[in-house]
């Protein structure tokens, strides 16, 4: 699938907004990427999440276990797990951190894919991959639909994404007179509290 493509996907489900978003991270930014219009699409998140499990695939080999962050990274990786022919679980949030619950293990030998939706600063990556690392599997990598951060953001293991996109963000103190002229909106899912 290439970029385009998934790009496409986004436009198509209306998901690529415009205006002045309140991101997971706090920073702002005139675009948002509205992954949950797609994943109300199972035709749309299917095509997505088989590209990604075979770039994964790919780059990292038999995967045992696809671990995602709630509330955003379940869908993305539940169905990337399925076309790995892998488990499926997630971390959420216990006391502000992220924990594994509802019985969980990550078993010795385990290869492990971390899948996330929208990569930005990498903060959901690396807090789900504190959470397992105690744990006895290998952490082999992460794998995301889109990596907005144009590849800087820094995560600790490596990664495949399906689109690579530089797409600015601002720290809030520090707008472009034009995105600071309209009204902030917070789309994300990172004040629940699940």
């Amino acid at each position: 699938m290439t970029q385009e493509e998934v790009l496409d996907e986004f436009r198509g489900a209306g998901a690529l907004l415009t205006g002045h978003f309140i991101l997971t991270s706090g920073r702002r930014s005139s675009i948002f990427l509205q992954k949950m219009f797609v994943f109300q699409y199972p035709d749309r998140t299917e095509r997505l999440c088989s590209a990604l499990a075979a770039e994964a695939a790919k780059k990292f080999g038999k995967i045992d276990i696809v671990v995602s962050p709630a509330v955003g990274g379940i869908v993305p990786g539940y169905e990337t797990a399925r076309h790995l022919k892998a488990k499926s679980i997630f971390v959420e949030r216990d006391g502000g951190k992220f924990v594994l619950r509802r019985g969980f293990d990550i078993p010795k030998g385990a290869r492990v894919l971390v899948v996330d939706d929208i990569l930005t600063t990498g903060l959901s990556y690396r807090e789900t991959i504190e959470a397992i690392r105690p744990y006895p599997g290998e952490i082999v990598g992460a794998a995301c639909l889109i990596d907005r951060s144009g590849g800087r953001a820094d995560i600790g293991v490596p990664r495949v994404s399906l689109a690579t996109l530089d797409i600015p963000d601002y720290a809030p103190d520090a707008l472009p007179p034009e995105l600071a002229a309209l009204p902030a909106i917070k789309p994300g899912s990172r004040g629940l509290n699940v």
